[in-house]
């Protein structure tokens, strides 16, 4: 699933591309994703002038002229394909698989592409966002100014759920997944299964860094690429090339130093979600195997 980067990333082209435009079409070709479209989307979209985008969580938020927001979620495999068709090519049969389209009367185009149809697609008045099912409660934006490690100490204290599970509560903080996580907790030392409530304000401190400057350094790199996700002008991410234990199981840990190294990064099952560590720098401690929720 596409996780904060990636998302950013994709609100971040469809507002170069569409911010500012008109809709002069809009078409479903599906009754809906996970859930059943809006009634009546696409002709409650013809017409509206696209003010602004933005992203909350893993969620990327449309403002339409009229006072109503597009609440969209790329689920598993959603892409958003972005161009400008020549006069003649308007009007042309969706893609496979795209649920969704829009025209502008500037010229642009934008499909949402979802084979899975884990994605979803709201239209809410703007006055209710924050209130919407899928948006109230959530965290503070990782890279906002009310997150930080006095936040994730406050949320932490006494707990003896997992430092994972913690960061990957999005009543906690939004829009972290599984990669970003796995990879901030290997640059802040900190194994994945230590309880939350153990860890000290120091190491929050240093965690909140870390995740701030992981998250920084994937959206710079457009985002890692797995399976579906693309960039929405078709080029793939490619900070998974940085990655520096997330999937590399086996593999030699980029920051041990030797000789003797590690044994090579490992591999752990965290409420049925892989975690990656190395044995060497995120120390383990007594009371792990207790609790890997």
């Amino acid at each position: 699933m596409p996780e904060l980067p990636e998302v950013e990333t994709v609100m971040r082209g469809m507002r170069v591309h569409l911010e500012g435009h008109t809709i002069s079409s809009a078409s479903t070709h599906h009754t809906g994703l996970r859930w059943p479209f809006p009634p009546g989307l696409a002709r409650a979209l013809e017409g509206q002038r696209i003010d602004g985008f933005a992203r909350r969580g893993k969620y990327i938020l449309i403002t339409l002229s009229g006072g109503m927001v597009v609440v969209l979620h790329l689920g598993m495999s959603g892409r958003v394909l972005l161009s400008r068709p020549s006069v003649a090519e308007r009007g042309q049969p969706p893609a496979l698989h795209e649920h969704l389209v829009i025209e502008t009367g500037e010229g642009a185009r934008c499909g949402l592409v979802d084979p899975r149809r884990f994605g979803m697609v709201d239209l809410v008045p703007a006055v209710e966002v924050e209130s919407h099912r899928l948006l109230a409660g959530m965290g503070p934006e990782p890279l906002g100014n009310r997150f930080g490690g006095s936040w994730l100490a406050a949320k932490g204290r006494g707990r003896r759920t997992s430092i994972k599970a913690l960061l990957l509560d999005q009543r906690v903080v939004a829009g972290l997944g599984n990669i970003y996580v796995s990879e901030a907790l290997f640059r802040a030392r900190i194994h994945p299964a230590r309880a939350a409530g153990e860890i000290s304000a120091a190491e929050y401190d240093e965690l909140a860094a870390q995740v701030r400057a992981v998250l920084d350094e994937a959206i710079a790199a457009g985002g890692s690429s797995l399976r579906d996700y693309v960039q929405p002008d078709g080029e793939l991410g490619y900070f998974q090339h940085a990655w520096r234990v997330y999937g590399r199981e086996g593999l030699g840990c980029p920051d041990c130093p030797g000789p003797p190294a590690c044994d090579g990064v490992e591999r752990i099952t965290q409420s049925g979600r892989s975690s990656f560590f190395c044995p060497r720098l995120q120390e383990a401690r007594d009371d792990l195997g207790k609790d890997l929720s």
